[in-house]
């Protein structure tokens, strides 16, 4: 192992001085917390789960039946890695049959405020994505008629 490389997976910061403006705002490798901690909360199901617990608390069926697309199993491991993350809180109320409800933490508000900031973006840039990909596309398209011609 290099000098000044650390075994911890929790110290990602990257051995390399890069002054202020740093490439690697986070560590590529697969045991880094930082990494996993993105992924948890960057992928489909967690950013829909978030959103829809702003301010509210949701039953499992609830969440179940507006997020178009998830499955049982799917969105029961996302909630459970989210209460895990300390971002989602489930209360189970003592009545027969069980009742569960699911919101956000303080700290799943926090990250709420940040993931509104993301979709803000995506509305304000949505058409020039639009047009963006349609250009590719025709790129593409027109690529591939000169390669089989």
């Amino acid at each position: 192992m290099e000098e000044g490389t650390s075994k911890s997976p929790s110290n990602c910061a990257s051995t390399v001085d890069y002054g202020d403006a740093d490439p690697f705002q986070w560590d590529t490798r697969e045991d880094c917390q930082v990494r996993q901690i993105l992924d948890r909360i960057a992928d489909k199901w967690s950013l829909l789960v978030i959103a829809l617990l702003e301010n509210r608390r949701l039953r499992f069926t609830e969440l179940r039946r507006e997020i178009d697309g998830v499955s049982q199993r799917m969105l029961t491991v996302t909630l459970r890695s989210l209460e895990r993350d300390g971002l989602v809180k489930r209360t189970v109320h003592p009545v027969v049959p069980p009742r569960v409800e699911y919101e956000l933490t303080s700290l799943g508000r926090t990250l709420h405020t940040t993931i509104q900031s993301l979709v803000t973006w995506t509305e304000e840039h949505q058409a020039e994505i639009a047009h963006a990909r349609t250009a590719y596309d025709t790129r593409a398209a027109e690529a591939a008629e000169t390669t089989a011609s």
